[in-house]
């Protein structure tokens, strides 16, 4: 089945990893709230939620704070997706990177970010909502340290390995043994190797290999852009563009190589417009990031591509009848009637792809 970018691939290989850790599959799976059988169904996409219910599902399984650094150290070839097994063929953990990076949206919608200059700076980026949990975030990074031990069978240390949301105490000691390096604080979730360490050959290189993986990856990509509908394009380029200021129509347009007129073409056969989607963006980002309190109102509205705060507090009210403080203090609070979330008032198989404001990202 096709991996949705809005969703996360799980292979039949996710057995191994339960197996491994010493998990019961069925009951985990099912406090998750899905199928037991799960994994005897072949190749499965999960909504980010499911994804995120079934990690925490397995660390409560497992009974032990530090279960994303063994679940880190128990990583093999078997419990690698399809793109990552076949960057093994690469001759060495830059040009895996690079090849990892080009077809990631086949596992998932974060995306890797490789960095120029000698050293190797792989930086993975998260879909703002829902928000992933931070033993995931960990483990999911840690992937590209097993990555480089598997491959050329020496213990690379990484310069530096970082999340915005580290452990403590005695976990941070466990990712320390098994990193070798102190796991820090950072705004994103990067790990940096040293020039030696990107150049190190790779013992499992074999180029015939990957000449028979990659038209088969390339394929896969190119039926995941066919599926995807231009909301849900328009949606993940708006996460990246609007901390910038350059969440328009027009930047859009150019990050997803389209012109204005064919963007807003496509987005209304699909019965929305640039501005829904915008706004539903900015809405749901906006929820996400009222729930971190280490992030001011103010910071939120440049983040959202404002201007001023007071053009966010104009534009949350019309979204939800409150202000940005009285959300983030108070309960949850429900749409106006008179005026519901633009993806609310769309038909429902365009419903998670829309919401309100247009050309002006900033306003």
């Amino acid at each position: 089945m096709p991996v949705s970018p809005a969703g996360y691939a799980l292979s039949p290989a996710a057995a191994v990893m339960f197996a491994d850790l010493g998990i019961p599959a069925g009951p985990v799976l099912r406090a998750a709230g899905l199928p037991g059988d799960l994994f005897v169904r072949g190749p499965v996409t999960l909504a980010p939620e499911q994804f995120f219910r079934c990690w925490t599902a397995m660390e409560e399984a497992y009974g032990d704070p530090a279960f994303p650094v063994r679940a880190a150290e128990r990583m093999s070839t078997e419990t690698f997706h399809p793109p990552i097994f076949a960057a093994l063929c690469s001759p060495n953990l830059r040009r895996a990177a690079e090849r990892i990076a080009a077809h990631k949206r086949l596992i998932g919608p974060q995306r890797v970010l490789v960095g120029p200059g000698d050293e190797l700076h792989l930086t993975m980026r998260w879909p703002a909502v829902p928000v992933p949990p931070p033993g995931l975030v960990a483990y999911e990074l840690a992937v590209w340290v097993a990555l480089a031990r598997l491959a050329t069978r020496a213990r690379v240390v990484p310069a530096r390995f970082s999340t915005p949301d580290p452990p403590a105490g005695a976990v941070a000691e466990a990712w320390r043994d098994f990193l070798g390096v102190p796991f820090q604080h950072g705004a994103e979730a990067e790990v940096v190797f040293a020039a030696h360490d990107a150049r190190r050959p790779f013992l499992t290189e074999n180029a015939e290999m990957w000449r028979v993986f990659a038209p088969d990856l390339r394929r896969r990509l190119a039926d995941l852009e066919r599926a995807e509908s231009t909301a849900e394009r328009v949606r993940a380029a708006l996460v990246e563009l609007l901390p910038a200021g350059a969440g328009t129509a027009a930047g859009v347009a150019r990050r997803l190589a389209l012109s204005g007129r064919t963007l807003q073409r496509r987005l209304a056969a699909e019965h929305t417009t640039f501005q829904a989607v915008l706004d539903s963006t900015r809405h749901a980002l906006a929820r996400a990031y009222l729930d971190r309190a280490d992030v001011s109102v103010t910071e939120i509205a440049f983040l959202l591509g404002y201007d001023d705060p007071g053009s966010f507090y104009r534009a949350f009210r019309s979204w939800t009848g409150t202000t940005p403080q009285q959300a983030r203090s108070g309960p949850a609070t429900t749409e106006p009637a008179g005026r519901p979330p633009a993806a609310d008032r769309c038909p429902r198989e365009h419903r998670d792809a829309t919401t309100p404001e247009a050309g002006r990202s900033r306003s």
